[in-house]
């Protein structure tokens, strides 16, 4: 797929570009995108097309195809995104980076480690809520947009499994569902998921 975007400058370093959602970030040779606003995740194919996800990202993440070595690798607008192309020599924040992306990879890798479905997802939404929520007057907003897709893709679940799964957290209060995919988390009703 071509990536839809427009350049706010002429230059190839520290070039700003605005892309739509579900488009890609083109992949640049010696260069990383720092995400300035918005939400991207990065994912591989396995040879019979089952995604898996990589990783999200948000505002003052770096993302780039130089951190992977994973081919395909792609990096998908999940809302409005607007990057900043940073050049490899010039990028002074690569160790930080790196910790960054190893430290969430372990992350998603204990959340995706547990044995129920119900499980891994309230502790994907715990982890998104944390990382990329914001405080609202009934628990934490994750105003990512995902899909029930785009959840089970994150798990290796499949989006009936999710949609059931999410309707059953909403009856138990555990979370409310906002239009446009958003989802509030009530994080005092968790706990017990935490034993």
């Amino acid at each position: 797929m071509v990536a839809l975007y427009t350049s706010l400058s002429s230059s190839t370093s520290n070039t700003k570009e605005i892309f739509a959602r579900r488009s890609f970030l083109p992949e640049h040779q010696n260069g990383l995108w720092k995400i300035e606003t918005g939400f991207v995740r990065t994912f591989t194919y396995l040879e019979d097309g089952t995604t898996v996800a990589l990783g999200l990202w948000g505002p003052g993440d770096i993302v780039g195809k130089a951190l992977s070595k994973l081919d395909p690798y792609q990096m998908e607008c999940l809302t409005k995104v607007e990057a900043t192309v940073l050049s490899l020599e010039e990028c002074t924040q690569l160790t930080e980076t790196l910790l960054t992306h190893i430290q969430q990879a372990q992350e998603l890798m204990v959340i995706r480690s547990h044995k129920k479905v119900e499980t891994m997802l309230i502790k994907l939404l715990a982890w998104l809520s944390k990382k990329f929520g914001s405080e609202v007057e009934k628990g934490r907003l994750i105003d990512m947009r995902l899909t029930h897709e785009d959840l089970a893709e994150m798990l290796g679940s499949t989006r009936v499994t999710i949609t059931r799964i999410l309707g059953q957290f909403e009856q138990e209060g555990l979370i409310a569902r906002l239009s446009l995919h958003r989802i509030v988390l009530r994080e005092e009703e968790i706990w017990y998921y935490e034993i």
